[in-house]
């Protein structure tokens, strides 16, 4: 293959938002604005909102924006949500993040 594959950052948001609403306990995702993340969970279309890319240097981090389910270990789901995230866009999109930043904003009642 001679050419490059370019990923942009709303195709990886939008990998990682997904990745991450397949978690057991994740509600769903906030809009990283946070003045207006609590009054609104995101659905599956608009997973990306809630997720912020970075690239510098060379290297790609994510961070996510999460509501999770009242009662759920918030640490246990973090965690998982990260490493899930990180296994994924390795595989998927061939990137390797730096980071993986996961922010509790919000428990609902599910």
């Amino acid at each position: 293959m001679n050419g490059t594959v370019q990923i942009s950052e709303a195709a990886l948001a939008t990998l990682i938002g997904l990745t991450a609403h397949e978690i057991p306990g994740v509600v769903g995702m906030a809009p990283a604005n946070l003045k207006e993340g609590l009054q609104r969970v995101l659905g599956r279309a608009q997973a990306r909102d809630g997720v912020v890319i970075a690239r510098e240097n060379g290297a790609t981090s994510a961070d996510l924006y999460v509501v999770m389910a009242y009662g759920v270990n918030i640490p246990a789901v973090a965690k998982n949500i990260a490493e899930r995230v990180e296994h994924t866009v390795k595989t998927q999109a061939g990137i390797e993040l730096s980071a993986t930043r996961v922010h509790a904003v919000g428990v609902r009642h599910v």
